[in-house]
């Protein structure tokens, strides 16, 4: 773990720290620049200029804009040299004020040096800030014409006349591929010019059909084969990698198959290009099955992925095998001979197709594809619109939630798409059917993964309970959300070129308060902070197991020591990680400002609770274990932190005492000293005792007593007499106060049994309870009588008395 860990730190080191071990960036050359700078702001402006040329434009200036970022680390050490010089100095004078003639002098010196390094840098920022406008603008330019083409309206595919169009252009395509094909069968495919090649294609042709057939049969049953032989752990775990099989092996089967149909040589320019889809369509294919599968199963081999109805799973497994058929026959058919309708690059796509496909047949192909795929899109919203999660498993909702609201998006979206591209605007049928078919695929594939994670690390944890709820598969689960946004730009439109610019702007960060922050920025505080901070906690634990003890600290002020060492670390750390990161601390001063406004008013007892745990940990008023009352409770301190301290009671409870109320409020502190204390121990005995033998008594009882000390000795005080008993007091002083409660109860037991022994009577009360004053005697009757009020005497008498 150890190796691993510093093989981590000395890789990302290494990328952040070569660029300065590397040699000097080289100066660009500004004159060709300006050159390529001018003639391409030119061609931008202009309205006409096509956009296969704005896009070679574009990977130009992206290069040069490359070299500009190179060329801003240009003299970076004697830069860094010069700076450190100069603020040798001292701060410069203020406006009026002067400073010494030689330090003058020097200071004037240097910064003429600096800015004559400084120089190139300076060049290369305003060259790449114009590069990046350009890039910029070429990138509106290219998003504006395609917005306008794709909003531009086609002729309906609802029109008859485009039916007979469409059935004429792919009669004619259909009459083209055969006889192309028939032409090539009888001028090159001859016996004699096939037959050296024929144990080639008849050896891949009967790999390709076992692979498609008896293969693709034995991969499909693979996986419930080898989870029965499985351990429970790891049984979801081998059942997926298996399972990829399905995919893999019928695609060496695709692959032989078009190995052999090539080999042959009878497939020229009008039946290459279904080759060429074919392997895209496959995946297609064979991932939508796999997918079905794992979604969908007739019966999960170690649990449901969703919690689908046996009845709908048939019916989901269908659709989606259905409707990958569709993409991939609309992939072959884009890729083969129909381009979409209305794209400026039109033309250039039918240079690979030898027949121009007319736009009113084109929109009825692409019409009838949207239409049975909307159709089929509609029917698995409505499956998915219904998933709700178990009862029983709440870390799965997520994911049902998810799909749910994507079900109930594929409805309206289904009809939006059809309904577009009947009017005649193709293009937004497409982009709405298509990359939503594969939007669904997506967020299955993340599901299926974000569970082989989860059964990865219950797996090699041997089942252990929440192996599979662990942070560790929710983080990984939560990475993989994020690498997977690229691939949901590139399903909706993004290109490589606005992906890379994506990752430009990252990498470029954001500014904040004057403090710029990127990736490379963050990752190295994040990096240095870690290291600081093991190292610090490193360090308490060797000073706190193996110095301290060997020292005369008490506990306290162990606990103290390893407490400040932990804090001045932590800030060592800190501050440690800003610098590495490139980030000036001196941009943070109006933070801080805003933060000390916040602090007055907002902060102000979590602040006083922090300086009150400072001073606890400096003066140590109170230190770990002792015996303490405060606020109310008494216990033994258990640990003193920056905000509060935990008190343990006698009753084993935990009670956290703020900090700020240990500095400003009265606290006891039985044990701080040493830990010897007093205890008093009240007696009454009953009138008609003789008192000097009662002192005798307790005189002997108490001294008796292992803990008590003889220096000071103990003590027994007559106290006072009250109506109930003779008071005695005795007051002694014990070794551990600790045990004081202990002490007087046995001290309590031992003065009971002598004075049963001796004769000596405790002091009690008698009380009489009458329940009615029937029951009082006559006397007690008539006082009661009349003490009651005259309305009550009136209401005693017998009736009839006047």
């Amino acid at each position: 773990m150890i190796r691993a860990f510093l093989a981590v730190v000395l890789t990302v080191l290494t990328i952040h720290v070569s660029p300065a071990w590397a040699q000097e960036p080289a100066v660009p050359n500004y004159q060709t620049w300006e050159r390529v700078a001018t003639q391409s702001e030119q061609l931008v402006g202009e309205a006409d200029t096509p956009a296969a040329q704005l896009n070679d434009i574009r990977t130009r200036v992206v290069d040069w804009r490359r070299q500009f970022e190179a060329a801003q680390g240009i003299n970076a050490d004697r830069i860094a040299t010069l700076e450190s010089q100069i603020a040798s100095l001292g701060p410069a004078p203020a406006e009026g004020a002067t400073e010494p003639e030689d330090i003058a002098n020097r200071r004037s010196e240097l910064q003429a040096q600096l800015s004559e390094l400084q120089a190139p840098r300076r060049a290369a920022v305003e060259a790449f800030s114009r590069a990046d406008s350009i890039v910029r603008r070429i990138d509106q330019a290219l998003t504006e014409r395609q917005v306008s083409e794709l909003a531009r309206l086609s002729t309906s595919p609802l029109l008859p006349g485009n039916w007979l169009l469409a059935a004429s252009e792919t009669t004619r395509l259909v009459n083209g591929i055969w006889e192309n094909t028939g032409q090539r069968i009888a001028e090159r495919a001859t016996w004699t010019e096939l037959r050296p090649r024929l144990p080639q294609v008849a050896g891949y042709l009967i790999a390709a059909l076992l692979l498609l057939t008896l293969g693709r049969h034995w991969v499909g049953t693979l996986p419930s084969r080898v989870s029965a032989r499985a351990m429970d752990y790891s049984r979801a775990v081998l059942a997926f990698v298996v399972s990829l099989g399905q995919i893999v092996l019928p695609m060496i089967g695709i692959y032989l198959l078009i190995s052999a149909l090539t080999a042959t040589g009878i497939f020229g320019p009008w039946t290459r290009p279904f080759l060429d889809a074919l392997p895209v369509a496959a995946v297609i294919l064979f991932g939508a099955a796999w997918l079905a599968r794992q979604l969908f199963p007739t019966k999960a081999v170690a649990y449901d992925t969703l919690n689908v109805p046996p009845q709908k799973r048939q019916n989901a497994r269908w659709l989606v095998n259905a409707l990958a058929l569709a993409l991939a026959v609309h992939h072959v058919a884009s890729v083969a001979f129909l381009p979409l309708s209305g794209l400026a690059e039109r033309n250039a796509r039918l240079q690979r197709v030898p027949l121009d496909f007319a736009e009113g047949a084109a929109v009825v192909w692409h019409f009838v594809l949207i239409v049975i795929a909307g159709a089929l899109l509609f029917k698995l919203g409505v499956i998915l619109r219904r998933l709700k999660p178990w009862a029983d498993q709440t870390g799965t909702s997520y994911r049902h939630r998810v799909l749910s609201l994507a079900g109930t998006l594929s409805r309206p979206l289904a009809i939006v798409a059809v309904i577009a591209a009947a009017i005649g605007y193709v293009n937004i049928g497409n982009l709405l059917i298509w990359p939503w078919i594969q939007t669904l695929a997506m967020l299955g594939l993340l599901i299926l993964l974000q569970d082989f994670v989860a059964d990865l690390f219950n797996m090699l944890k041997r089942g252990q309970e929440g192996a599979r709820d662990g942070l560790a598969p929710l983080l990984i689960g939560f990475a993989l959300v994020l690498l997977s946004i690229p691939v949901f730009l590139l399903i909706w439109g993004a290109s490589g070129n606005e992906l890379a610019e994506y990752w430009v702007r990252f990498r470029q960060g954001v500014t904040l308060g004057g403090v710029r922050l990127s990736p490379g920025a963050v990752l190295m505080f994040l990096l240095v902070f870690a290291l600081g901070y093991s190292i610090t906690r490193a360090v308490q634990g060797a000073m706190r197991t193996s110095v301290l003890p060997k020292t005369k600290l008490d506990a306290g002020g162990q606990n103290a020591v390893v407490s400040g060492m932990g804090y001045v670390g932590i800030i060592l750390a800190a501050m440690l990680a800003i610098t590495s990161a490139g980030i000036d601390l001196s941009s943070f001063a109006i933070v801080a400002g805003a933060l000390s406004v916040g602090i007055g008013f907002g902060l102000q007892n979590i602040v006083s609770n922090f300086v009150s745990g400072i001073i606890l940990l400096i003066e140590r008023p109170v230190s770990v274990g002792d015996w303490v009352s405060a606020g109310g409770q008494q216990g033994i301190v258990k640990r003193i932190s920056v905000r509060a301290t935990s008190v343990e009671t006698f009753d084993k409870q935990q009670v956290i005492i703020p900090n700020s109320d240990l500095i400003s409020q009265p606290v006891t502190n039985w044990t701080r000293q040493s830990k010897t204390g007093r205890i008093i121990i009240p007696i009454g005995v009953s009138y008609g005792s003789d008192t000097r033998q009662v002192h005798r008594i307790l005189t002997e009882i108490i001294e008796d007593q292992p803990l008590v000390t003889i220096d000071p000795p103990p003590s027994v005080l007559f106290r006072g007499i009250t109506v109930d008993s003779l008071n005695f007091e005795i007051r002694a002083v014990i070794s551990d106060i600790g045990s004081g409660m202990s002490v007087t109860s046995e001290v309590y037991h031992q003065i009971v049994e002598r004075f049963v022994h001796e004769g000596i009577g405790m002091p009690f009360t008698t009380r009489d309870i009458w329940r009615d004053t029937d029951d009082l005697p006559d006397a007690d009757k008539e006082d009661d009588k009349a003490d009651l009020p005259l309305g009550a005497q009136a209401q005693k008498q017998p009736q009839g008395a006047s």
